[in-house]
């Protein structure tokens, strides 16, 4: 989904607010989303899941192009962990696409 297609879903769904006024709350949303991230390192919307800061320490990787070693600088990351109930909706994995089982041996 694109942030055109959330500013229209919420439109859809809010009574007496115009287009404009709908994007300027989505965008308000995620602001606040992105503050409290930032500076509380959390957010929690009970029934969706939670975003979470996480530290990534530094580390030896390689090139993949050159394959020569290099090392990987610290760094932060936001992690989402969804809520069991959200998590419950999901359903189960779908078997991917365009792949088929290993054709069995013809028989002589």
């Amino acid at each position: 989904m694109t942030k055109a297609e959330l500013i229209e879903k919420v439109y859809e769904g809010a009574d007496g607010l115009t287009k404009k006024q709908t994007a300027d709350l989505v965008d308000s949303v995620f602001a606040a989303l992105s503050d409290a991230v930032r500076s509380g390192n959390r957010f929690t919307y009970p029934g969706f899941g939670t975003f979470t800061v996480k530290d990534r320490a530094a580390r030896d990787g390689r090139n993949p192009r050159t394959g020569d070693a290099i090392k990987i600088p610290s760094s932060r990351t936001v992690s989402f962990k969804p809520a069991p109930k959200f998590k419950d909706t999901l359903g189960k994995p779908k078997k991917p696409a365009g792949k088929k089982a290993p054709a069995a041996p013809k028989k002589k």
